[in-house]
């Protein structure tokens, strides 16, 4: 195994973990939203607290989870042509749609946030509630996570283009053998 395989690999156990890890914030976040209801409109109390864990939790699942997404597929694409292409031309979709939009986009989105982020940090950013979260800079800083991940997946994916062009097959963490859910072989 190459290690632009071991490293393709690497990145997606990572991304694969973390999408699976942060899954389960779906569960918790059901539950303390139907607790915030039962306890606002049966008991009349109310958690400021718990209502903004509510917007931590999903700000969590899709920025944190972006790079699982982008591992598994599960983002929009209109694959008019990709849908029926050859594991060859996709494979060159992917290396250019990575490196002239994806990578760009992310560096973009990094570069514009690290002064939101910062300051938030300078200041330790807190809720403007008095019994809020006192930690929007942590909420603020998954900006620069979300990006740091989508732009590995991305180098996998970089990586998986480009050895797959060479006609090497790397071996998928997601289930499928050659990385490939297009269930034809790379040859």
């Amino acid at each position: 195994m190459t290690p632009l395989s071991r490293f393709a690999l690497a990145v997606d156990r990572t991304n694969l973990w973390i999408g699976r890890t942060v899954a389960w914030l779906a569960l918790i976040m059901v539950l303390v939203q139907f607790a915030v209801v039962v306890l606002r409109y049966i008991f009349g109390l109310g958690f400021i607290w718990a209502q903004e864990s509510i917007v931590y939790m999903h700000g969590l699942i899709f920025m944190v989870g972006a790079g699982f997404t982008l591992l598994t597929e599960g983002h929009v694409r209109v694959d008019v042509f990709y849908r029926t292409a050859s594991p060859r031309f996709k494979a060159m979709v992917d290396l250019f749609g990575a490196l002239a939009f994806l990578i760009p986009f992310c560096a973009l989105i990094a570069w514009v946030s690290y002064p939101y982020v910062a300051n938030s940090w300078r200041v330790f950013e807190g809720s403007k509630e008095t019994s809020g979260i006192q930690a929007v800079f942590l909420l603020k800083t998954v900006i620069l996570v979300f990006a740091g991940l989508v732009v590995l997946q991305a180098l996998s994916m970089v990586a998986r283009a480009g050895l797959r062009l060479a006609g090497v097959t790397v071996p998928s963490v997601t289930g499928d053998d050659d990385g490939n859910d297009d269930g034809e072989d790379d040859r």
